[in-house]
């Protein structure tokens, strides 16, 4: 093969991508229409058809250019004149794709109570490129908006969410949630952060530093605070809404140290602060901060972040499939290899496994939402958020990996494809709202206090029904969890990373089994992720052809 012919297949695994990820994705298209119904699907499909064009185009390019080193962002502190602004300077490519992801329409379908299934919708294509700079400050503004709209007060609500929800980026306020200190991390008892009463009704002066502020140029931050005279631990925390901007335009008494130089999500602007006595509104009770804080902002976050991580999980198979069909090394493409399509099955199952388990708890988070759901149900989404968030950070990471592997070489440069840029960006993700150790920890405190694995097996049993299976190894899996919980507290814990993986897995596969994704798929992720190592046959290595070719196709 001469240098022209390998550099024309090159050229034709670029050309081949797809031009629209939701037509590019079958599979959610099936999980929206089982779970929201034909009808609400059929209203639905336009919307996400054009966004879905908006995210493989014009916006995929903008993140594409605003991600070069030469273009990310920097802070600009203060005017040629001396005057404080305490501003970022972005590349206009960072605005353009902001403009593009905000149209979108995330925020406004959010804002609607139980609407989160077309929220997410979109913003799993929105994922498809990453961070952005974007995707991260959309999920601060989601769980702002689920705040202020269960706690806030009317005249909080009037006056911020016409802003908050608009599509407009010109003029649309984003959000912020600013709740590490330097001391705490996910120890969030440990804040110090002194709010102080001005003498107005619910207005209050922060004082103090945070540590880990992303989307630090928000127009309105959720912080959380401690009074004076509140008890230590998380009980003495409230919550608060700090503006950018005071009512006569002026800034807020805060000041940024420094921007963090990060792994990934680069441009997207994270700092530590100074809080200088700067002026936020009180959000709820005080004595319920930290509850309304997990409830409304940290749960909408892991759910984003989830949804976030099957997004750029599915572009990493996208991205490897494309390869594989074009590049050729011995004589024929690497598609035609057995390692190559066992690599690409697992990527692809693992993937549509992780797709069908977040959006079948977006779908229970909407009967939450709506008052329909029993109390099974929500001890179920519970340990289901947690475990899920942990496991698909984790699974994004190794699907993102094999697709950098299937590249060899060029899966390292930069400029080759954007998967050195998802995985960057999914080690973030890994962090961000509570590390794999302190989601296994609430679960374990769930399940051993509150019993709350009782409903979770009990929901999956039922989903389970039909399938074999899947039903024996749930319940093998109860009750070798059921021991492990009432033994020693050391080894509980370490054993929380063996069940965490297992439960979660477990309810992907459920979840598959419901929303009709095909059989062959379903097997092939239960076979590789719970059968015991053996030497594989020949009707195993048919069904992985199968599955690959299938999906070449598609």
């Amino acid at each position: 093969m001469t240098h022209d012919m390998a550099r024309n297949d090159l050229l034709a695994f670029e050309a081949a991508q797809p031009v629209n990820f939701w037509r590019a994705d079958p599979h959610l298209q099936q999980i929206l229409r089982h779970w929201v119904g034909a009808t609400p699907f059929a209203s639905w499909e336009h919307h996400l058809d054009a966004f879905g064009a908006e995210t493989a185009g014009p916006i995929d390019a903008a993140v594409r250019r605003n991600n070069l080193g030469h273009n990310l962002p920097r802070e600009e502190r203060w005017s040629p004149y001396g005057e404080r602004m305490e501003e970022v300077e972005h590349h206009p490519s960072f605005h353009l794709a902001g403009r593009g992801i905000y149209a979108g329409g995330v925020i406004p379908a959010v804002a609607k109570r139980g609407n989160n299934a077309k929220a997410l919708a979109l913003f799993y294509l929105s994922s498809h490129v990453g961070e952005a700079g974007h995707n991260c400050p959309l999920a601060c503004t989601a769980g702002l908006i689920k705040a202020l709209r269960e706690i806030g007060s009317t005249e909080l609500q009037d006056r911020y969410m016409p802003r908050l929800t608009s599509t407009d980026y010109a003029t649309l306020a984003h959000g912020g949630q600013f709740l590490t200190e330097v001391q705490g991390g996910s120890d969030v008892g440990a804040n110090t952060v002194r709010a102080v009463p001005t003498g107005a009704a619910n207005m209050w002066e922060l004082h103090g530093e945070k540590w880990f502020c992303s989307n630090v140029t928000a127009d309105l931050i959720l912080v959380t605070a401690r009074p004076d005279d509140a008890p230590s631990g998380t009980k003495g925390l409230g919550l608060f809404l700090m503006p950018r901007r005071l009512p006569d335009g002026s800034l807020n008494s805060y000041s940024i140290r420094r921007l963090k130089d990060k792994i990934g999500t680069r441009t997207l602007p994270t700092a530590e602060l100074d809080l200088n006595g700067a002026m936020a509104h009180q959000v709820g009770p005080l004595d319920s901060g930290f509850r309304n804080m997990m409830t409304y902002v940290i749960n909408t976050s892991r759910v984003f972040n989830a949804v976030g991580c099957a997004g750029m999980a599915h572009r990493a198979c996208l991205v490897g499939q494309g390869y594989a069909a074009h590049r050729r090394s011995f004589g024929a493409p690497i598609l035609h290899y057995p390692l190559v399509q066992e690599t690409l099955a697992d990527m692809q199952s693992e993937t549509r496994a992780m797709v069908s388990g977040i959006f079948y708890l977006v779908h229970v988070l909407d009967r939450i939402e709506r008052g329909e759901a029993n109390a099974i149900e929500q001890h179920f989404w519970r340990v289901g958020i947690n475990l899920n968030k942990t496991r698909n950070a984790i699974s994004s990471h190794e699907v993102i990996l094999s697709a950098l592997e299937l590249l060899g070489g060029n899966g390292t440069i930069e400029t080759f494809s954007v998967v050195p840029r998802l995985l960057r960006d999914n080690v973030v993700f890994e962090n961000w709202e509570g590390s794999h150790n302190t989601l296994l920890m609430q679960v374990l405190r769930d399940c051993q206090v509150k019993k709350m694995h009782q409903s979770f097996f009990q929901h999956l049993l039922q989903q389970a029904q039909g399938h074999a299976r899947l039903t024996e190894v749930l319940i093998t899996t109860r009750d070798d969890f059921d021991v492990a919980i009432k033994g020693d507290q050391a080894l509980a814990t370490l054993n929380m990373r063996f069940f965490g993986s297992r439960m979660a897995w477990l309810q992907w596969a459920a979840a598959m089994h419901q929303d009709g994704t095909e059989r062959r798929t379903v097997d092939h992720f239960l076979n590789r992720r719970f059968a015991e190592t053996a030497p594989h046959d020949l009707d195993y290595l048919q069904r992985v052809k199968e599955l690959v070719m299938a999906s070449n196709s598609t």
